[in-house]
């Protein structure tokens, strides 16, 4: 069991929060772009990075998207953010 601590609520339960997958940069929405762009974006991850970035939703608590950076290996939330809707698609 996780304890988030959200910047909007303080420390709460995993529980509380939706998944929301990975901080990442997507490719664009357009025609150009090809399968195996989005396979590699949506499936294929780093697996040499030991701390990820991540996004979860507090659906019973403030009902805002926060980032979380955790280490994968050991749950470790090392820490949390605040996510702007407008400048969500540009973290990384």
């Amino acid at each position: 069991m996780l304890l988030i601590n959200c910047p909007y609520c303080g420390e709460r339960d995993e529980s509380e929060f939706s998944y929301g997958g990975r901080r990442t940069v997507y490719p664009p929405l357009d025609l150009s772009t090809t399968r195996g762009e989005w396979h590699r974006a949506l499936h294929l991850h780093d697996s040499s990075q030991n701390v990820i970035n991540e996004y979860w939703y507090h659906d019973f608590g403030c009902e805002q998207w926060i980032g979380i950076r955790r280490d994968i290996e050991s749950h470790e939330i090392t820490s949390t953010s605040a996510v702007d809707a407008l400048t969500a698609q540009e973290d990384s």
